[in-house]
Order: structure tokens, then sequence, then C-alpha cells
């Protein structure tokens, strides 16, 4: 019988088989052991309003998933600019995340010019939810309706005025829909952040608000101001009895504000997929969707291409309310 000599000894193939696995190890992409380090999540506007909120709550949960610190950097300013900026010109890693909202449809058609570009810049990850807006009026105003609202308006031209978070906000494009609709003057206030706003108007510098459910039901709820309506298409288990504006005196009027997370363009796929599975799940979380639908928001989720279009349609769809007030860009 004839024996051959191995091609290999026992120490060869032992060193073979670490040196192979160290290259599977080198060849792993990344993004297989994404998360390893903390992740920042941008809020573009000040502490304590609703995307605040939303944001840690979401914080809580994605620490408890990903086994990861999850930090909030609060950007005010600009009605979020300047956080959507930072978040357009940080690392594509995956890292640092940024919550976007209804102002980011806004500023192309309001600003001269916007420091980055939605399309090339910025990728979005998941729509989380929806919530409808509250017209709030001064309890010092002899108001209790939308309809006596509009009638005052008429009556008082340009004597009354209205607080919002910035130019291309919510809380902004609600009323300049409701002055458009109801061919009516009233001044705007912009604040860089709207606990601001509600502070003056409580205070009596200002008569009108119209910002997210849940922080201006909390105020009416307390007799510091008067709710109208809602803007959105229903009413809310949060305030079963509040109509909605157009109940109240103002038909077809309708403005629905949205809020949802994106990284920066260039992000590898394989991350934006882990990212919105994740975001997914929380929104999923019946914890999570009963302490929203008690406080007027609506869990929506999805993927990052739902999320895409519709901030493309309400890019289109707000450009041409801008268009129509006749604002001049800044």
């Amino acid at each position: 019988m004839k024996f051959y000599k191995p091609l290999l000894t026992q120490w060869q193939c032992f060193s073979l088989i670490n040196l192979l696995g160290g290259c599977v190890y080198f060849m792993t992409p990344l993004h297989a052991q994404f998360p390893e380090k903390p992740l920042r999540i941008i809020v573009a506007s000040a502490p304590g309003g609703q995307p605040d909120i939303n944001a840690r709550m979401f914080a809580t949960e994605l620490n408890k998933q990903m086994g990861q610190t999850i930090i909030i950097d609060n950007r005010a300013g600009f009605s979020g600019v300047i956080g959507y900026e930072m978040l357009a010109k940080s690392a594509p890693d995956g890292y640092t995340l940024s919550y976007v909202a209804f102002s980011l449809a806004t500023h192309p058609s309001l600003l001269k010019k916007v420091p980055y570009d939605v399309k090339r810049d910025l990728q979005m990850v998941i729509l989380t939810h929806t919530t409808p807006n509250v017209l709030a009026v001064s309890q010092k105003l002899p108001i209790k309706s939308v309809t006596e609202l509009i009638d005052y308006a008429k009556a008082h031209p340009a004597e009354l005025s209205f607080g919002s978070s910035g130019r291309g906000s919510s809380s902004h494009i609600s009323m300049e829909l409701f002055k458009q609709m109801t061919q009516t003057q009233i001044l705007h206030v912009p604040y860089k952040g709207i606990q601001q706003a509600v502070t003056d108007i409580i205070g009596g510098q200002l008569q009108l608000i119209c910002d997210n459910a849940y922080p201006m039901m909390a105020h009416i709820s307390a007799g510091r101001l008067r709710g109208l309506g809602l803007t959105g298409t229903r009413r809310i288990p949060l305030a079963p009895d509040l109509p909605t504006v157009a109940e109240s005196g103002l038909p077809q009027y309708e403005i629905t504000p949205w809020g949802g997370y994106a990284v920066p363009a260039g992000t590898p796929r394989k991350i934006v997929e882990k990212l919105n599975a994740e975001f997914n799940q929380v929104v999923a979380l019946p914890a999570i969707r009963s302490r929203w639908v008690a406080v007027g928001i609506e869990p929506v989720g999805g993927s990052p291409e739902f999320f895409t279009q519709h901030v493309q349609k309400e890019t289109q769809k707000w450009g041409g309310v801008i268009r129509d007030a006749g604002f001049k860009n800044e």
C-alpha cells in the first residue's frame, strides 16, 4: 500500500483556519455589528415640546431593544433648519439621526436658501406618527368657537396676533391656511420654541396659538387657554368634546402635522433597514400605542420609501399654500 505525504501539516492546517477566520472577520461589513456605541438623536426644537417628548419616549424603548445609550441633542432654532443642517453634515454611519417634522416639507418653498437638500442630503427612515394641532385663544378674548373667531378677526383686522415655533412650522402654516380660507388679517409672531409663545399668550401678549394637541390640551384643561378646534379630520380621545375646525365653522379646513426620523444620505442600506425595523418595533409596542392614542397621536410606521413619498407629497401640498400666501423668501 502506498502512503502519500499530507500537503499540509496539522499545525499548518490550524494556522490556515485561523487566517481564513480572520479574513472573514475583516470582510464582515461594519453594519453587521451595528450599533456598537451610543446613538445620538438630534431634536431640532426646544426641550418640552411634543418632538422632544416623543424622541425621549422613543429613546427609552430603543435603549431596551438595542442595548445602547440613546442621547437626545436639542438643537432649536430657525424652525428646525439648524438641527436638520447638523444632520445633513453628520457622518453617514447610522449613529446620528434626527427627529424630523412638518417644517422639513415647508422650508424649500419658504426660505430663499436652505443649507441642505432633502433629496440629496437626507435619507428618511420612518414616519412614526401624525397628530392634529389645536387652535386655541387667550381666555381674555370673548371667543368660544371658530365661527366667532372668524367674525371677530374680520371685525378687528390686523389687531389679532398668533405665536408659532418658527416660520414654516405646523403652528405657523396652520394659521396661514386659516387666514387664507377666512380672508382675515392676523399677525404672525415667530418664536424659537413653542413654550415661549404659550407663555406670552397666557400672559396676554398674544391672542392665538395653534400647536400639537398634547401640550395645548394641558393648558386648556388647566383653564389657561380656550380650545376652539382640532386641525385634523376627526376628534381624538384626549379631547372628545373638542370639535374639529371644519366642524366648528370652517368646512374643508385640514392640516395634520407628522413626525419621523431621518439619517444622513449615504448611510448604508443595511443600517437604514436595521433602524427602520427597530423603530417599527417601538411603534408597535402596546404601551407606546396606548400612550400615544391617549394624547392624540396616531401611530403610523412603515418603510423608508413610504416616508420619503409622504415628505414629497407634503412638500408639494404646503408649497402651494406658502406661494398663495405670498411669503417673501428669507
